[in-house]
């Protein structure tokens, strides 16, 4: 897996396909698990590249507390060395506000896809949402805030997988706690006018940690944002209704190269 280093802090991701280069960005405590719907699915028509946030996976975890414009450099970082000039931006929650950061603060957005996010975050209760990695029972809980009753009971055995990557690549408390205050202390509700990327903004309709309407601010206040709900889907959007995230991130990323 590659490396890249902002300063003193290791940052790991991985890469497959060829063409224009799609990277992933993820939420606040997740690892890289999070995009395997995402990243098969994307590997052919385009390259996929999915980052180790820091503080989770492989990368290193320094001191918090995080700002987003920190994971911002650390995403130009990694795109940087992996020679990738510009790059289809794709984040998750806390990733979302790195994918807006990078677009406000870089030139190197081509677009964002934006799941599950907001355009600031000083309101918002992340604590449902954490499980500690050594302690399987309390990761398993903690999804009952990040997908929906409908996804435990279809799906058993994917559930039980993911508990099982969260212990592999989530991150420690004072990680989680060091990515939480990154989302704490941003907004970016009065610079959204200077975003012109185009962006596609996702967002589960039973999404009970970062509320719907946040959402559909965020896309409101995106000159080129447009925005769509998935039905039935809680916070892990992309993961319990991979599908119809997968058609519209395609569609959109189609859109995009024409």
């Amino acid at each position: 897996m590659p490396t890249a280093r902002n300063g003193d802090v290791s940052l790991f991701y991985d890469t497959d396909g060829e063409g224009e280069t799609v990277a992933f960005v993820g939420d606040v405590g997740y690892g890289a698990w999070q995009w395997g719907w995402q990243h098969a699915a994307v590997a052919g028509p385009y390259e996929s590249l999915v980052m180790n946030v820091r503080g989770t996976g492989q990368s290193d975890t320094p001191d918090g507390p995080y700002t987003v414009g920190e994971l911002a450099q650390d995403l130009e970082v990694v795109l940087a060395d992996h020679g990738a000039r510009k790059a289809h931006l794709v984040g998750a929650g806390l990733g979302g506000m790195v994918a807006l950061q990078t677009a406000l603060s870089s030139s190197r957005a081509k677009s964002l896809t934006l799941v599950g996010t907001a355009a600031s975050g000083g309101d918002l209760d992340l604590s449902p949402l954490y499980g500690v990695p050594t302690n399987p029972p309390e990761l398993r809980a903690s999804l009952d805030a990040a997908l929906s009753r409908a996804f435990f009971e279809e799906q058993p055995d994917v559930v039980d997988q993911i508990v099982a990557w969260r212990r592999e690549e989530d991150a420690t408390k004072p990680a989680w706690e060091a990515q939480s205050a990154a989302v704490e202390g941003f907004d970016a509700t009065d610079r959204l006018y200077e975003v012109t990327t185009p962006a596609l903004v996702l967002h589960g309709s039973e999404d009970a940690v970062w509320p719907v309407e946040r959402g559909r601010e965020l896309a409101e206040g995106l000159p080129r944002g447009s925005f769509n709900l998935v039905d039935g889907a809680a916070h892990l959007a992309h993961v319990e209704h991979s599908r119809v995230v997968n058609d519209l991130l395609l569609d959109f990323l189609a859109e995009q190269s024409e």
